[in-house]
């Protein structure tokens, strides 16, 4: 068995919104053009070397992906050279809010104009996968609609537990309640605690509505407490694994059984720092790594799964970094393709390649998507 060179892909974790808006940039637009254009740009880290545009995405087969709303509220968050366009902090949740919502109307923007095709409950994924997939579109070469299915990352923008509805009308179908430090629901990276008494009322009300809980960034302690709490679907849209890089922002052996136990799918991450224990922003050469080692945790997943129903790809490219903080090897969202070979040279039959590449996710939401709206 040979797996071929353009295998469907679906990414769980995509901050696309995000960087239209914060960052300015066209996605319609190719990758070189995109990153030429920011090639003086100094104002962040990652300017010239994003890897994520919707003609990438196509050539890489990246035929869907969870796009995040993503904007968090601190309002301790003042530095010195006052508030940047790329920042994501902001002094209030209604703030946070408002900007969530522009990125919300970005991704309808971009369906209106036919390069997006948002995903809202099985009988929209259906459809899609009809005729993107199984019809053969998604190979064809044209500019078809990549499908997005919407999802919060951090709780902040919604403002209260009684505005949980609101946002479910509006289309999203996946949050995680914090982002890194604490959010009025629970805490995240880098911070310990428990889930907030409004954070119990916002979970009762995310299991009534269908939600499915997005347990990315969560600290242990909330993490063990919000799976106790939360009696609906749980998932890892980019989460990678402690046994092989230390750190509060992976997983612990623990925490992915109990995943599986709970028939949960993890999306392992490009981040350079979740992939190199001794990472250092700014510092370390991105040779280091490689997508082989993303591949090293899928495997470690798969392995603590005994099969490979359980692990999937959530890259998290262009989330707050570019290609200097990805695998030296990877330079377009479309790299992800080598993920498929590296697995069959590692002994990964036909049907595991494909699960871990986009079955995995499919089977997830096809599960837990709302039956029609």
């Amino acid at each position: 068995m040979a797996v071929g060179n353009n295998e469907i892909i679906i990414d769980s974790h995509l901050d696309l919104a995000a960087n239209a808006i914060s960052f300015d940039r066209d996605l319609t637009e190719g990758l070189a053009a995109l990153n030429k254009r920011e090639k003086q740009m100094d104002d962040h880290p990652a300017r010239s070397g994003a890897t994520a545009t919707f003609p990438e995405m196509r050539r890489g087969q990246i035929v869907l992906a969870f796009g995040t709303l993503l904007a968090r509220s601190n309002p301790n968050f003042r530095p010195a050279h006052g508030f940047k366009r790329v920042d994501i902090d902001h002094a209030t949740p209604a703030i946070a809010a408002a900007v969530s919502w522009g990125q919300l109307a970005y991704y309808e923007i971009m369906a209106d104009a036919g390069e997006l095709s948002l995903i809202l409950d099985k009988k929209s994924l259906s459809t899609f996968w009809e005729r993107q997939v199984k019809g053969g579109n998604a190979a064809s070469g044209k500019a078809n609609p990549i499908g997005i299915v919407l999802s919060m990352e951090g709780g902040d923008p919604i403002t209260g537990p009684e505005k949980a509805e609101l946002w479910w009308d509006a289309g999203l179908r996946i949050i995680s309640v914090v982002h890194y430090g604490r959010s009025p629901y629970a805490s995240g990276t880098g911070t310990t605690g428990p889930v907030t008494e409004p954070g119990k009322q916002l979970l009762k009300a995310f299991a009534s509505l269908g939600m499915m809980l997005d347990v990315s960034h969560l600290c242990d302690q909330s993490f063990f407490q919000a799976l106790e709490l939360f009696p609906g679907p749980v998932l890892a849209t980019h989460n990678n694994c402690r046994a092989l890089v230390p750190g509060d922002r992976q997983f612990s052996d623990e925490q992915i059984r109990l995943l599986i136990s709970r028939n949960a799918v993890i999306g392992v991450a490009a981040d350079g720092w979740m992939l190199y224990p001794k990472w250092v922003r700014g510092t370390t050469k991105t040779d280091v790594i490689s997508i082989d080692t993303m591949v090293d945790h899928i495997d470690h997943i798969c392995s603590l799964a005994g099969n490979s129903k359980h692990a999937a790809i959530g890259s998290d490219l262009d989330g707050g970094f570019g290609t200097e903080q990805t695998p030296g090897d990877l330079k377009s969202i479309a790299d992800l393709q080598k993920i498929g070979r590296l697995l069959e040279k590692r002994g990964y039959a036909e049907t595991d390649i494909r699960a871990i590449l986009h079955k995995n996710w499919y089977e997830f939401l096809s599960q837990n998507l709302p039956e029609e709206i």
